[in-house]
């Protein structure tokens, strides 16, 4: 397996588990494809996170990826994220699945952890579920953070963390429920929603009670213990299943795959 890392985002750490491994910048597109041909491969992953606000950092893209980003009418997460995975696939390269190798980490529906939300909880729940969904709808979020029914914060560029922060702000000391949802449709070759420990984290230190995920759809990185972590700070975490079903063949995916070679990591 061959391995290709983004300097501005990977840990370093890559080098001790990676035998073939690349460093490459966030822009430079045309390197990546270069070293993806030379190693053979033919199917790729994407693993990680790359900040959607890095859309407006000082990286310079290479020539390849400024085009891309020219023809673009929208540069949301989709239309940035699709494209290159177009180019890609228009050089023999297909993205699968990126939960391809996670699946003991992609909730089904049903209640998590110890207790299940209460009633005031899952009154905000019904009412985040609806909000969230029309912000996912438009490629803005994938959270929103709800108070006695009230939406207090929804997310865009900044990310979960800093979206519960602005609503603790807001809310003062008033209880916090939040929910993030995958895309009608959602394509599992990138931008899968993702929970870990510093969100349970960020919930107590917000005062957020509850939170809400969308079953088949969503990432828990370290499971077992971010589930631990949740008990031991009476957060309830219930997966729903989305409002809309992805397409039972992504686009792409490992199903349209026909041919045979390496394969490799972007993260």
């Amino acid at each position: 397996m061959a391995v290709i890392a983004l300097r501005e985002e990977a840990s370093a750490e890559l080098e001790q588990v990676a035998h073939r491994l690349h460093w490459v910048s966030l822009g430079e597109l045309s390197k990546t494809i270069d070293l993806l041909h030379r190693e053979g491969v033919t199917r790729a992953v994407m693993a990680g996170q790359v900040k959607h606000s890095k859309i407006f950092s000082a990286i310079r893209p290479d020539w390849r990826l400024a085009k891309l980003l020219f023809s673009l009418p929208q540069k949301n997460t989709n239309a940035l994220i699709g494209a290159v995975a177009k180019v890609l696939q228009e050089e023999g390269i297909v993205l699968v699945d990126s939960t391809v190798f996670l699946k003991p980490l992609v909730p089904a529906p049903g209640v998590l952890t110890r207790r299940a939300p209460d009633a005031r909880e899952a009154a905000d729940i019904a009412y985040g579920r609806m909000v969230a969904h029309r912000l996912a709808e438009l490629d803005i979020g994938q959270t929103v953070v709800i108070s006695d029914r009230a939406c207090v914060a929804v997310e865009a560029m900044e990310g979960t963390d800093e979206t519960m922060a602005r609503a603790a702000r807001i809310a003062r000391d008033r209880p916090l429920v939040v929910v993030k949802v995958s895309k009608p449709g959602q394509d599992m070759r990138f931008d899968v929603p993702v929970v870990g420990l510093p969100t349970v984290e960020q919930m107590k230190l917000v005062r957020a009670t509850a939170l809400a995920v969308d079953a088949h759809h969503t990432l828990l990185f370290d499971r077992v213990r971010l589930i631990e972590a949740a008990d031991a700070a009476g957060i309830a975490i219930e997966a729903f299943e989305p409002a809309v079903a992805a397409a039972d063949a992504e686009p792409g995916g490992a199903s349209g795959a026909s041919k045979e070679g390496n394969e490799g990591n972007l993260t």
